[in-house]
């Protein structure tokens, strides 16, 4: 189970029928076990593997995908030090705190759950991550406050990524998906305020 950086009560019940699962309160209060949420837990070696954190991003609440402030500062595409953990779920909005930080998961209709690929994180594990244009656009949906062009500007954004990375089309097309006129407007707010 070490292998696969986290494990559940189910996954300990099938190796170990009958396991006493307060071991596992009593192996976390020693500090062998950390609690990433009930019924899900991990080593505490993997505090040093910074790659980890996505990867549990992924499953402390599934489906999810990180995206948001995270997925941006993941691509350099916002100067800001990302605290929070912030990923797009098709469940109910919810959070998570552990050792390893805090985990935002904001809630979109199963339609909007789209948008991301399998990407490797630096300690060579899959993670789920928007592709950096949907994770603007879930920005945009999810905090309408960035609403006008200045809002818009005051996020920095790396113009260098935007002209030479971004796909203008695919930012497009996916705004589209969303059927929101409210997005249409900020996502035409946002190619205006960047001159794209």
């Amino acid at each position: 189970m070490y292998r696969f950086g986290c494990f559940t009560n189910q996954q300990i019940n099938t190796v170990f029928p009958g396991f006493d699962r307060n071991n596992l309160t009593r192996w976390v209060k020693k500090g062998w076990l950390i609690r990433l949420r009930q019924g899900l837990y991990t080593f505490p070696d993997y505090k040093e593997k910074t790659g980890y954190v996505y990867y549990f991003a992924n499953k402390i609440f599934s489906p999810s995908y990180i995206s948001l402030h995270t997925a941006l500062g993941f691509y350099g595409l916002i100067p800001e030090v990302v605290l929070d953990m912030t990923s797009i779920t098709s469940l109910k909005t919810a959070s998570f705190e552990n050792e390893f930080g805090t985990f935002v998961y904001k809630s979109v209709k199963e339609d909007l759950f789209f948008g991301y690929d399998l990407k490797k994180s630096s300690e060579n594990i899959e993670i789920k991550l928007a592709k950096p244009e949907k994770a603007i656009l879930d920005l945009l949906y999810l905090y309408p406050f960035y609403s006008n062009e200045k809002e818009i500007k005051e996020l920095r954004f790396d113009e260098y990524f935007l002209n030479n990375e971004l796909d203008l089309k695919l930012l497009k097309e996916y705004s589209a998906r969303f059927k929101s006129k409210a997005l249409d407007k900020r996502t035409r707010r946002f190619i205006k305020a960047y001159d794209l």
